[in-house]
């Protein structure tokens, strides 16, 4: 019986963390930092593919300034890992946006390790690696 209510657990924090990652897609489509800040902890850190470190108030800042904008964000190939109170989003993901008046595009593995705290899920830090070859 354990092993029943630990997998109905597993697959409702699944549920809530893939929605979770479908709303934060949502906020940075429509470049809502305020939003945006919200799925993140205070500590959060992204880590570029090219393994520099950003943090929460200069990412949010960067959004806020208009100096970089999202218009297309898909994943596919989204798994869902949970442990007790933490939770890892791996996803292949395609992105359209533009920085500094400049359009790019990329195609990367994201990483988004989730945190839950005081019943609230939150995101405490992203990975991106830059995928060159098919999948």
């Amino acid at each position: 019986m354990v092993s029943i209510v630990s997998s109905e657990r597993d697959r409702e924090a699944q549920a809530e963390i893939l929605e979770l990652e479908r709303e934060f897609g949502e906020a940075m489509i429509q470049n809502d930092a305020d939003a945006i800040g919200r799925f993140l902890s205070d500590d959060w850190i992204i880590i570029g593919p090219d393994g520099g470190v950003i943090d929460k108030s200069r990412s949010l800042g960067v959004i806020k300034s208009g100096a970089l904008r999202h218009e297309a964000m898909d994943s596919e190939d989204i798994r869902v890992r949970t442990y007790v109170n933490t939770a890892t989003v791996t996803a292949v993901t395609r992105s359209k946006s533009k920085y500094l008046g400049g359009e790019f595009t990329a195609r990367e593995r994201a990483t988004d390790v989730f945190v839950k705290k005081n019943g609230q899920w939150q995101c405490v830090l992203t990975h991106l690696t830059t995928l060159t070859k098919k999948t």
